[in-house]
């Protein structure tokens, strides 16, 4: 049976995993300053700003809510530090 190769495979605009990872980190970088000074980020906002890339939206929830910010649910769908 074959696998996939998270290596190789192209996800949207043809990037790899790992090139989706580091725009999801930097794009952390960016949203942390953001939710600093505004206090919330919404989910409708990062989605913009990762131009509707659901691989890079979704990672770079995972690292906000890693680094401690409260990325909300679907009742309350907007990121906030704890």
């Amino acid at each position: 049976m074959d696998s996939c190769d998270i290596r190789t495979r192209a996800y949207k605009n043809g990037k790899t995993f790992s090139q989706c990872e580091e725009i999801a980190e930097s794009m952390n970088t960016k949203l942390k300053k953001e939710i600093d000074e505004k206090g919330k980020v919404l989910w409708s906002e990062l989605l913009e700003k990762v131009e509707h890339d659901e691989l890079v939206y979704k990672l770079t929830l995972k690292y906000l809510r890693r680094d401690g910010y409260n990325i909300g649910d679907w009742k309350t769908p907007e990121i906030k530090k704890t």
